[in-house]
């Protein structure tokens, strides 16, 4: 038996007009953690450019960098939407076979997962709150671009496209967060 159904059962512990009282209290601690564990809040990482060479030609993006085990971590968690011209950069910071999760993911999204050198090496959709089965990359990846799921075909997007950004040696950095604003 729980404290507070003991204290609401013991007749002589509370007056009748403090138990109902001490019920929603008992009520609101128990619920209290729950809803905050359900309000994350998104990362908000600064913006930098992005180009994909396609066979249709270059496609630019803005992406957040997550350049970091805890930033990796996060990743688009609790995102509810996203502009068609974002995504997000995974620096993995050394070539490894990645693995993703969907957990907490909120936006179907694409992965595309490119080697050092910049070349895409596979793209794979990522379905929201998917935990099992990962997705993978064919091979090691140094970066993994997430994007809204979609983008990839709708731009012509495939394996074997150049990736251009600072993470792969081919771009300089800029980032948007350091440019004066119009």
């Amino acid at each position: 038996m729980s404290f507070f159904a003991h204290l609401l059962r013991s007749s002589h512990a509370l007056p009748k007009a403090l138990q109902p009282r001490i019920f929603l209290l008992g009520l609101l601690l128990l619920l209290v953690p729950l809803s905050y564990a359900n309000a994350q809040e998104p990362q908000s990482l600064p913006l930098s450019d992005l180009l994909i060479e396609t066979d249709q030609g270059p496609v630019h993006f803005s992406v957040q960098l997550a350049n970091d085990e805890e930033k990796r971590t996060i990743g688009l968690m609790y995102r509810r939407d996203m502009p068609e011209n974002e995504g997000m950069l995974f620096d993995m910071g050394m070539p490894v076979r990645a693995s993703f999760w969907m957990k907490n993911t909120f936006l179907p999204l694409d992965l595309i997962f490119i080697r050092s050198d910049g070349r895409i090496a596979n793209i794979e959709p990522g379905t929201p709150h998917q935990i099992s089965p990962p997705v993978q990359s064919r091979g090691r990846v140094l970066g993994v671009l997430e994007l809204n799921q979609g983008t990839a075909q709708k731009l012509g997007i495939k394996p074997g496209d150049l990736v251009r950004h600072a993470i792969f040696g081919n771009m300089e950095p800029e980032s948007k967060a350091d440019q004066p604003q119009p």
